[in-house]
């Protein structure tokens, strides 16, 4: 595996623990929820500066969002409770298959 794939992957799990983490901020009175988010964040956007070293920005991009809104909504299911009704389903479905068309397609996904 390429370093900036691996890179990738801790971005987009950084990302997901920061924005999951976010519905649980009650001001300062929740430190650990803040901790996540500042740290994730932090993390996420420190590993995508190495990634776009070597993956088009663009490609780079679109995973780590793509993967994302997948992630979180499987995360929000689990933590949260949150349900995703067909449509909303479908439409993160057609996401990921633009993730695995880019992956194996794409002369631009820096392989």
């Amino acid at each position: 595996m390429n370093a900036a794939y691996l890179y990738l992957a801790i971005a987009i799990c950084s990302e997901v623990i920061a924005t999951v983490s976010m519905k649980a901020i009650k001001g300062w009175s929740t430190p650990i929820p803040l901790l996540l988010v500042i740290v994730g964040y932090a993390t996420a956007f420190w590993m995508l500066t190495l990634v776009v070293r070597t993956i088009p920005v663009g490609v780079a991009y679109a995973v780590w969002a793509g993967m994302g809104i997948v992630m979180v909504s499987i995360a929000a299911l689990f933590i949260y409770g949150q349900k995703l009704d067909t449509p909303a389903i479908m439409g993160m479905g057609l996401i990921v298959l633009g993730v695995v068309v880019i992956q194996l397609f794409s002369k631009t996904a820096g392989h």
